[in-house]
């Protein structure tokens, strides 16, 4: 019995009952959809480093595995885990190409970054700072994590376009990207109302299939538009050639260890704060918040993400955080670890499959999008909007997210603005609100921080 006690410690998901495994692979399957684009979009970006693309397809496949399946077993939650758009641009084009930074003293950062995280996770710092958030933000978080997500699909679907005079425009309707993007909405939408198991993973593989009908009847004019029929089935390549090439010599380099430093917490920055927005966000929206405000297992999943980093930089690829695209999954009803283990042995198949996922068009996996950005919107009907010491902050997290491209300025921006709003307001009012001591050590690094970008 005790030994038993002591493996459900340990891993969490042994400790679920009554799980309706179905619908958990179901949602895993449909997270793994959402998130399938960074087989193909991971490696583009990386490569321009002059590292190899084959090799690292499969480290971006190992790496999202690894930490989605740790996630899955040791925190239960059912949240996907992959290289992090925007931290691997950043890895490509401002340290390496920008700042002429070897590809391997990059990854060295990486896994710095990842113990680091390690480190802080085991210290219980980042779970202090999930905790110490304001339900009226983790709140706003989710619905600004609908907005950013759902702007995401109209944008990959090119329903929503760049304009130089205006920034976004409408685009046109009569492209096939558009039109398999609406079709498949279409689609989510009545199997939704008719309450069909999966709709969401119908929705994408329907689109998925239409798409590539269209590839097959105009093959060039489908590329233009992203949209390319499977180059084979079967794929693999080793990571040999990336994999362990971490370089520590800028550590002992007086003239190169302050860049090396700043690359570090550049990275620690943006990866710490997009996970824990993601965490908070997809967390309220599955009403796995409990009375105090507190996400279960947060520990265990920033531990679980700090893992996933550290392994990645050893493996050959750039940071790993949560995915925004969970809340797809979560939408079909997963609320266990079984989910995202679902997703993690997917990304373990994909290695050996990826031409067939690599040509899931961003048009057939945007309807899916959209509709979750819909359903992730209804949290903010729980802020309480006459209070404008809750409003305003959680008005400018909703707004910023999409606008910034970035959950976590979008809650840095929320969490200052918080405090300062509580802050100056219990100095004229009677009535005090209390902010927590973690609360202000966040408001005066984002000062900081904020101050010293410009």
């Amino acid at each position: 019995m005790k030994s038993n006690n002591l493996k459900q410690r340990k891993l969490a998901i042994l400790s679920n009952t009554n799980v309706d495994y179905k619908k958990e692979v179901i949602a895993g399957i449909t997270t793994f959809l959402a998130m399938a684009y960074i087989i193909a979009v991971n490696p583009a970006i990386l490569s321009k480093t002059g590292m190899p693309a084959g090799p690292l397809v499969t480290a971006t496949c190992l790496s999202a595995a690894l930490a989605t399946i740790v996630m899955g077993l040791y925190a239960n939650l059912p949240l996907g885990l992959a290289s992090g758009m925007g931290l691997n641009a950043f890895f490509a084009y401002t340290v390496v190409l920008g700042k002429q930074v070897p590809w391997t003293v990059a990854l060295t950062a990486v896994f710095v970054e990842g113990v680091i995280f390690i480190l802080l996770s085991v210290l219980s710092v980042r779970e202090a700072v999930v905790n110490a958030i304001p339900m009226s933000l983790k709140l706003a978080v989710t619905g600004g994590i609908g907005l950013f997500i759902a702007f995401i699909g109209l944008a990959n679907s090119g329903i929503v376009v760049k304009n130089e005079a205006t920034f976004v425009a409408l685009g046109r309707f009569t492209t096939p990207s558009v039109a398999v993007a609406l079709i498949g909405l279409l689609l989510i939408a009545v199997l939704e109302k008719k309450k069909v198991r999966g709709a969401m993973l119908w929705g994408i593989l329907g689109s998925t299939l239409i798409a590539w009908a269209y590839a097959l009847y105009d093959t060039e004019g489908a590329k233009a538009f992203g949209i390319f029929l499977p180059n084979g089935i079967f794929k693999f390549e080793s990571i040999a050639p990336i994999a362990g090439k971490v370089d520590f010599s800028w550590l002992t380099s007086t003239g190169n260890i302050l860049t090396f430093v700043s690359i570090v917490l550049t990275f620690l920055f943006v990866d710490f704060f997009d996970s824990v927005g993601t965490l908070v966000g997809v967390a309220a929206r599955a009403n796995m918040i409990d009375e105090n405000g507190k996400v279960p297992n947060s520990g265990r999943a920033l531990l679980s993400d700090a893992i996933g980093t550290t392994a990645a930089g050893l493996m050959g690829t750039s940071a790993i955080v949560t995915y925004v695209e969970s809340a797809t999954g979560v939408e079909e009803g997963g609320r266990t670890g079984y989910t995202a283990l679902t997703t993690g042995v997917l990304f373990l198949i994909a290695m050996f499959f990826s031409p067939i996922f690599v040509a899931i068009p961003s048009a057939a996996t945007a309807p899916a999008l959209i509709y979750v950005g819909y359903l992730m919107m209804g949290s903010i009907k729980e802020i309480d909007f006459s209070e404008v010491t809750e409003a305003v902050p959680s008005f400018l997290t909703i707004i910023l997210m999409p606008l910034t491209y970035s959950i976590g300025d979008g809650l840095i921006v929320g969490i200052l603005s918080y405090v300062v709003l509580n802050f100056v307001n219990n100095i004229f009012n009677k009535e005090k609100k209390k902010i927590s001591s973690v609360m202000f050590a966040l408001a005066i690094m984002f000062i900081v921080k904020l101050v010293s970008n410009h």
